[in-house]
């Protein structure tokens, strides 16, 4: 007996969203949403300026988080979903059957929303070698992803990155190139034995070495103590790798390959109350020819565009400046078309 619990109206509320070419086709983007547990995606109209709801269904599991990823080579995105089921979820949108359909689906714990079960955070390596599903506590889980003779996606024998007594705030994958993958964690260590007064927060690069099979602790560096978001920057020949670490009024680059740390204020507003400073909610990083360009916003609404200057081997100006005002964001996507 299967027992689902259905209602009258889908949710409207907008939990994660995603960016890709999800249908195969190169010149059109779109964008996939999650409410709650409906998956959708959308795409835009360039005559209109309009978007779309090409596809809506209900994948009978709480989303939590998302995250998209190509395979080296390839031209079409997948979709990697954190949910409640105590799996990994890897679904592809096939454009002939119009619908959502499983390519991989591995389980590796209970379901419910469990904060020592992976699930509520997903990232993928932006050369499409690896995912890396993690929980609020203890649990990292790493796939490696790989094709069969007939192009189908394959995913290898999960490899545990766990550390006990440690919160984590946000999992991004850095771009190293074709180097082994990496992924940048935001955590938070704790002692029950000791009542703690302050969080000492790190961010750490966990590396997954594809010759020995095996995820290794590779470096960790002592960060703000109101740190609360990661941004991946592009890397290889797209730009200078790292991730800026987002806190409490302020923004940081920070990165293995060298200890400089350059950080600017995030801009406030005059009339702004001087009890804390602005918190970063939600980030959108946009790639063009040659350049790139990152939109951050803060919990008021404010848009900032933020500019890194950089050399061949490291980061020279971190700039920010305020864009624009809308409503808060659970999440950004910034399309070429504009």
């Amino acid at each position: 007996m299967f027992l689902y619990n259905l209602t009258l109206q889908a949710p409207t509320a907008i939990n994660a969203a995603v960016l890709g070419h999800f249908s195969g086709e190169k010149q059109r983007q779109e964008i996939v949403v999650a409410r709650q547990q409906y998956l959708e995606l959308w795409r835009a109209d360039t005559s209109t300026g309009k978007l779309q709801v090409e596809h809506s269904e209900n994948m009978f599991c709480r989303i939590r988080s998302l995250a998209s990823f190509r395979l080296t080579g390839g031209s079409k995105d997948y979709i990697v979903l954190g949910t409640d089921a105590g799996a990994l979820s890897l679904v592809e949108y096939d454009a002939k059957l119009a619908r959502f359909t499983s390519v991989q689906y591995h389980e590796f714990g209970r379901t419910g929303l469990r904060r020592q079960i992976a699930g509520q955070y997903v990232a993928a390596d932006p050369r499409g070698r690896a995912v890396l599903v993690g929980g609020i506590e203890r649990a990292k889980i790493v796939y490696v992803v790989t094709r069969d003779s007939e192009a189908n996606v394959l995913v290898q024998s999960p490899l545990e990155a766990n550390k006990t007594h440690a919160v984590c705030f946000d999992v991004v994958g850095v771009d190293v190139g074709y180097e082994n993958p990496v992924f940048a964690a935001l955590e938070a260590v704790y002692d029950d034995s000791v009542a703690m007064t302050r969080v000492n927060k790190q961010l750490v690069y966990y590396e997954l070495d594809l010759g020995l099979n095996h995820v290794v602790r590779k470096w960790s560096v002592s960060v703000s103590d109101t740190a609360n978001r990661l941004i991946a920057l592009p890397g290889s020949s797209d730009g200078p790798s790292g991730v800026l670490v987002c806190s409490e009024g302020f923004i940081e680059y920070r990165h293995w390959t060298g200890d400089a740390v350059h950080r600017v204020p995030i801009p406030r507003r005059a009339d702004a109350a001087d009890e804390r400073g602005l918190l970063i909610v939600a980030s959108a990083v946009h790639r063009m020819k040659g350049a790139f360009f990152i939109l951050a916003q803060a919990e008021s609404g404010d848009l900032y565009k933020l500019t890194v200057q950089y050399t061949a081997d490291a980061v020279t100006q971190l700039g920010i400046k305020y864009f624009d005002t809308i409503a808060p964001a659970s999440a950004l996507c910034i399309l070429r078309a504009g």
